[in-house]
């Protein structure tokens, strides 16, 4: 359906399907008025903010009740500058809802380290640009250096110590995902300030050197500073040391994806990454104005990384309850688990973003798939029982097949 006005957010405006807008791609200011109803706003305003969040200043029709917040921008996380790169975190600090998992998003320039260390929670990350050398230890001895870039995954269980190094020109940025939304990159088990807190005589005797050596140590933690930068792997391993018998790394981009008529997925858990045993990812692409269709998942929180496009998102929490937000690169999403939704480009680029669980499976149940393998005769008494010739079309649309994601609508015609 087309809207019956050029400007959609003016009191002539007709929309009754709620259709999306692109705000910001169509350099629209949202304003309060629906179909009628509302008014402009006279007081102060946050013109930007008001462009990226449509659907909080004029929201569907459909939405009702009181939903929690389930957005954050990491433009909006305080950023830790260092030498040689930066770091800034969501958390449930920041995202109340963020419960399950906390994330941090990290630059390294070339040969910038973030310094040996080991955490609480386990590490799962996604390499958003450039290359990293990771560096780690497992439980039996073996060490692990492998380089990871662009679309590449690692994780590390809780307490593995590692390492992380900024690679080749430009060097790298990262997206870190922690097992428990509390979890604080501040406080994060780091080899300096170990040594700095630890009396240079038992140092001495763990290292079996002379205590002034340790004069030389830094004297504070170092979290991220530049360091020079490595050569081949062959040169810089150890000799003599056991190697791993576990892969800590894995190309999640270098997958087959699932592929459909409006995009595609790439799923990554422990079917095909067995050691992250706490983290469950998909990496999804939606085609301009597709989306991904409307699902739950049984097992888990979703916690969404948006890395390019626009999306809206509508999240029914049952009880009369839904609520819808927008979404732009850089900005985090949190959908609770068995929360019904979907995913829609609402831009005219590819909506590219991560679906992360903290779980060992991806799983989730289709809307469609349920109402396409139940009785159709039961499908149509639910949803139109006042209207046979509706509900005939209706169950004859559904389709069976896997289609996690739809191109836009072709419009039939009109009952």
């Amino acid at each position: 359906m087309t809207l019956k006005t050029d400007d959609p957010y003016s009191p002539s405006a007709r929309d009754p399907y709620d259709n999306s807008i692109d705000s910001v791609g169509r350099k629209l200011q949202p304003v309060p008025y629906r179909n009628g109803h509302g008014s402009n706003v006279l007081g102060p305003r946050n013109h930007a903010r008001e462009r990226q969040a449509p659907d909080m200043v004029r929201p569907p029709a459909t939405d009702g009740g009181i939903l929690p917040n389930m957005k954050w921008s990491f433009a909006d996380s305080h950023t830790r500058i260092e030498d040689g790169g930066w770091a800034r975190e969501t958390t449930i600090r920041e995202l109340p809802t963020s419960k399950e998992l906390a994330g941090v998003n990290m630059r390294l320039e070339e040969g910038a380290i973030r310094e040996l260390h080991w955490h609480k929670e386990a590490e799962w990350a996604y390499v958003l640009e450039g290359r990293v050398r990771v560096t780690a230890l497992d439980t039996e001895g073996g060490n692990y250096i492998a380089d990871v870039e662009k679309g590449d995954l690692w994780y590390f269980p809780a307490g593995h110590p590692h390492s992380l190094q900024g690679m080749g020109p430009g060097g790298c940025e990262f997206l870190l995902i922690f097992d428990d939304g509390n979890f604080s990159e501040d406080s994060t088990f780091l080899l300096s300030d170990w040594v700095a807190h630890t009396p240079h005589s038992v140092l001495s005797k763990n290292f079996r050197l002379h205590p002034s050596i340790f004069d030389h140590v830094p004297s504070s933690e170092r979290y991220i500073f530049e360091g020079s930068v490595p050569g081949p792997i062959e040169k810089e391993n150890p000799v003599g040391v056991k190697k791993s018998r576990h892969r800590f790394t894995h190309k999640m981009l270098a997958q087959e994806p699932v592929k459909a008529p409006g995009g595609q997925v790439r799923i990554t858990d422990t079917s095909n990454f067995p050691i992250s045993k706490t983290v469950a990812a998909a990496h999804v692409i939606v085609e301009p104005h597709g989306i991904r269709e409307m699902h739950w998942h049984p097992n888990a929180d979703e916690w969404s990384f948006f890395i390019r496009g626009r999306a809206r998102i509508t999240i029914f929490a049952s009880s009369n309850t839904a609520r819808t937000f927008d979404y732009l690169p850089g900005d985090v999403g949190i959908v609770p688990k068995n929360m019904g939704h979907y995913v829609e480009n609402i831009g005219d680029e590819d909506l590219e973003f991560l679906e992360i669980f903290k779980a060992p499976k991806f799983e989730d149940f289709s809307l469609e798939q349920w109402l396409a393998t139940t009785p159709k005769r039961n499908v149509a008494e639910h949803l139109f029982q006042t209207h046979e010739k509706a509900g005939k079309k209706f169950v004859e649309e559904l389709e069976l097949k896997e289609m996690p994601v739809k191109p836009p609508l072709k419009r039939t015609s009109m009952l």
